[in-house]
């Protein structure tokens, strides 16, 4: 595993999308949470949450935004978001709705959600970070695709200096 990662993502919807990609074994990613484990650290109020995310960051080489249905109005996947991008960690995003859910069911593509982050002299992040959308027609196709290229999309993830 070349490299370390922090995944962002809409946890309720996604997770199950998110364990397929976590599975695939090509980057080295943090724990996710419990939804009880969830619930104590949301339980202790914003700052804990953003204390969370920081210690979950602090040693990973890069930032993944894996991008579902209703992932860019997730009000702390924008602060992983401008997190990262002030920490000058190197973020990209991945679009995940191809994959099959629990049911077996695929989702409708999202907006960028780095298009929600504003950057302070103007702009956002989205005008710097790539949004990857997996091609295939079948969830086994995009999974596919994910896999052979996740480590690709990482190296090439925008590194600020």
């Amino acid at each position: 595993m070349a490299k370390s990662a922090f995944f962002s993502f809409h946890y309720d919807r996604d997770a199950w999308r998110v364990q397929q990609v976590m599975q695939m074994g090509k980057l080295e990613e943090q724990e996710i949470l419990s939804p009880q484990k969830w619930e104590q650290v949301k339980r202790q109020g914003d700052q804990a949450i953003k204390n969370w995310i920081a210690d979950q960051m602090k040693y990973k080489s890069a930032v993944v935004v894996l991008v579902g249905a209703q992932t860019a109005g997730r009000r702390w996947v924008k602060h992983e978001i401008a997190y990262a991008w002030d920490n000058k960690k190197p973020l990209v995003g991945v679009r995940i709705n191809g994959l099959s859910d629990r049911n077996g069911n695929t989702d409708l593509k999202g907006a960028n959600p780095f298009n929600e982050v504003n950057l302070k002299g103007g702009g956002t992040v989205g005008e710097y970070v790539s949004l990857h959308s997996p091609g295939g027609s079948t969830s086994q196709q995009v999974y596919a695709n994910i896999k052979a290229n996740l480590s690709d999309w990482v190296d090439g993830a925008y590194k600020r200096s």
